[in-house]
């Protein structure tokens, strides 16, 4: 069972995703959500990982399966074969600067039974992907663990009756105020403060109690805010670029990884964006490479900064 041993915890629907990319003729069908990418970051770089979500009848047990023999905890993945799992098809045009997001299937919330008596984690990461974990679930979270994290992707998400992304204009803001660390796009964090300024919306997050804010920028690299002090992080370039699904969920599952190591924030950032540069290198949750590979390249960061 998920127990006081856990370092990182994950939650969140995982989804089936279709994604189309250049130079593929078809789609090609993989394990995605951000738990997933998530989880398997921490359990690359060293520390403990489990996940906490709930899945359907056509969920594949092959993705179950890679993940225990990983070494992530999926003791609290509960499948309840009547139902079915959250499907997601993603396009990107040719040169990777669009990506067109489709709901095809919306799977179930997770519920306050959901989740399991006695949870306690070192960090809680919340990473909904379509609107299934609610105010009463994240409270419940932040008395099971030291620090609470969040990627609030999935509370700004609404959908039309064809499944195509629309802005989520009621989301409940009032999750920011449970959360220590908030990890959000430069859309999200401008959607979620109503501010149009990078500086004026991540001082609006702080106001909200947040310690830590990171606001990736795709290509640009990321923002970290902490400490009082902010530092860009420049984005570690792959060797290719294949499939960027997923690039935030790692920065976010290294990063906090070596947050739990007490290291500086700026290493832990330079962490995330190096493990990030590798999962754009492949196809789906394929390869994040090895905690040394990603040690180098956070170097490497780190030297062009210095």
């Amino acid at each position: 069972m998920v127990t006081q041993n856990c370092n990182v915890c994950i939650i969140g629907s995982f989804s089936i995703d279709s994604i189309t990319v250049p130079g593929r003729n078809e789609a090609f069908h993989s394990l995605g959500g951000a738990t997933a990418y998530t989880s398997f970051a921490v359990k690359t770089l060293g520390e403990t990982a489990a996940v906490v979500s709930r899945v359907g009848g056509d969920f594949p047990e092959t993705y179950l399966w890679r993940m225990h023999k990983e070494g992530i905890n999926i003791s609290a993945v509960k499948r309840y074969s009547q139902e079915t799992t959250t499907r997601f098809e993603l396009c990107y045009n040719k040169d990777f600067s669009e990506r067109t997001l489709k709901l095809t299937c919306r799977g179930p919330s997770i519920n306050l039974e959901d989740i399991p008596q006695g949870l306690h984690a070192k960090i809680i990461h919340v990473a909904p992907i379509a609107g299934e974990i609610d105010y009463k679930v994240m409270k419940q979270l932040k008395t099971c663990c030291n620090s609470l994290s969040l990627d609030p992707q999935g509370f700004l998400r609404n959908f039309d009756e064809n499944g195509n992304v629309t802005p989520n204009l009621q989301a409940d803001k009032h999750v920011l105020e449970l959360v220590d660390i908030c990890k959000v796009s430069q859309d999200e964090i401008f959607a979620l403060t109503g501010q149009m300024e990078l500086s004026g919306a991540i001082k609006a997050i702080h106001d909200m109690g947040i310690k830590t804010v990171i606001v990736t920028m795709g290509a640009k690299g990321s923002l970290l805010s902490a400490e009082g002090v902010q530092h860009i992080i420049p984005a570690c370039q792959p060797t290719a670029l294949v499939d960027p699904t997923g690039a935030g969920d790692v920065f976010i599952g290294a990063f906090l990884s070596e947050y739990l190591k007490n290291r500086e924030p700026l290493w832990c950032a330079s962490v995330g964006s190096a493990a990030a540069s590798f999962i754009v290198e492949c196809l789906g949750v394929s390869y994040i490479g090895t905690k040394a590979q990603i040690y180098q390249r956070a170097q490497d960061i780190c030297k062009k900064r210095s």
